[in-house]
């Protein structure tokens, strides 16, 4: 029997990737007796049903489906514990670390059925195999033709710190993620994150792991908080369906009140310790959309919402819904050259129609494009990755929005403040 390696993923802001693969050795090696030359890695990523997944060759030649197998590059090797973190001393466990991103092959822990642009994300079976290619120790305390094909389980930690579950909304219940916060110190806020089109679907860990949610639930922002409820409902077409299962700009969904009745039920089922008065909306693109649809609909149930590449047409938002929605703390965010949702025909004019109705804790984040700031990802030249223009989700969650439309900071109370220090101020 060939030996055991266990994955390490990590939730990035470009989705979840295989980082770290942890092997079973068969002895105790130490930090002097390996390096990356040691083992080489390949990687064939699979369907649930066992076929290897095929991706398009890039964002822009979609048609073109490669199989998605090859080499991983390792990156160092050192001995650790059984979660993967270095220790001093040698150890029966060895962590291979290895490149990860937007340009390194198979790296990633999910696909999507690519079936249009807009494909249901779900993770996938990510098969190993590591063969050692240099001699570990030397005499009878050499070890030689190790291969290691055997995974033996897969650490997730970001993952892990929300349980999936459905709503009893018999009409159309919805699956939903949920975190719980550490309830000492009276109630919570609640945060609704709405999904984009890209995680929507069956697999509901894609909603909170497609990108950097999870940070909403790290220590720094649950501080800013008091403790925060995250609830991260799943739609299984897109939020933007009004019924004929196609994309359009009616402004409806066929999901609104079963959206509701969701939040309602999951309130109901933490009603002691959630503070009805500090419940937030938001969400990227197609959750943008319904961030937009649910403060249009239910504008005094919301303490504030942070719409982000927001998909609702300004020409269907009502001189009525501005009047409702003028009074309620909105935060926008969205990239000057977004080519998805054009920022001219969606969220410029409702902004600029919310000012002129009197709106006065109205803020809007505009960003000339967004750049890798926080992962190290970098393009094949070593320059800092760019991502597509509609991707503003990634400075939001990294709470680096801190500027107003007109360029300048926000500021409360005489402070300069993020999006994520206003959203926690904000209350009913």
């Amino acid at each position: 029997m060939n030996g055991l390696y266990y994955q390490v993923i990590d939730v990035t802001d470009n989705g979840p990737y295989v980082t770290k693969l942890i092997l079973s050795m068969p002895r105790e090696v130490s930090a002097e007796e390996v390096n990356a030359d040691t083992f080489s890695v390949y990687a064939v990523i699979r369907e649930p049903s066992g076929d290897i997944v095929k991706l398009p060759k890039s964002f822009l030649e979609r048609d073109k489906l490669v199989p998605s197998q090859g080499y991983r590059t390792v990156e160092c090797v050192y001995p650790c514990d059984e979660k993967g973190c270095a220790v001093k001393e040698p150890s029966r466990f060895v962590a291979v670390d290895m490149k990860y991103g937007p340009i390194w092959k198979c790296s990633s822990a999910i696909a999507s059925s690519h079936k249009n642009m807009n494909g249901h994300g779900y993770y996938m079976i990510c098969d190993y195999t590591v063969t050692q290619t240099k001699t570990i120790g030397e005499g009878d305390a050499s070890l030689n033709g190790l291969v290691f094909d055997h995974c033996a389980g897969v650490s997730n930690p970001k993952r892990d710190l929300f349980t999936d579950t459905v709503s009893d909304y018999a009409p159309l219940p919805l699956k939903y993620g949920y975190y719980v916060p550490d309830l000492n110190g009276g109630k919570k806020a609640l945060i609704v994150w709405l999904h984009g089109a890209g995680e929507g679907g069956q697999d509901t860990a894609i909603t909170y792991t497609g990108n950097a949610v999870p940070n909403l639930a790290s220590a720094e922002v649950q501080k800013k908080f008091g403790g925060a409820f995250i609830f991260s409902p799943q739609c299984p077409t897109m939020w933007l369906d009004n019924g004929t299962g196609q994309y359009n700009d009616s402004g409806e969904s066929m999901y609104t009140e079963a959206l509701k009745a969701a939040i309602d039920g999951f309130i109901a089922r933490f009603a002691d310790v959630i503070d009805m008065n500090r419940i937030y909306v938001g969400g990227d693109s197609n959750g943008g959309f319904m961030t937009m649809r649910m403060i249009m609909s239910y504008p005094d149930f919301f303490a504030a919402a942070f719409p982000i590449c927001e998909a609702m047409l300004d020409a269907r938002i009502t001189e009525d819904h501005i009047a409702k929605m003028k009074d309620l703390p909105v935060w926008f965010t969205h990239a000057k050259k977004d080519p998805v949702v054009p920022p001219a025909k969606y969220v410029v004019p409702t902004y600029e129609r919310l000012i002129k109705a009197g709106a006065k804790n109205v803020h809007f984040t505009f960003w000339d494009e967004i750049i890798d700031t926080h992962y190290g990802f970098t393009q094949p030249d070593g320059s800092p990755w760019k991502y597509f223009d509609h991707f503003a989700w990634v400075p939001m969650l990294n709470d680096d929005c801190r500027v107003d439309y007109d360029g300048k900071p926000v500021v409360v109370s005489g402070k300069e403040v993020s999006l994520l220090d206003w959203l926690a101020l904000q209350k009913k």
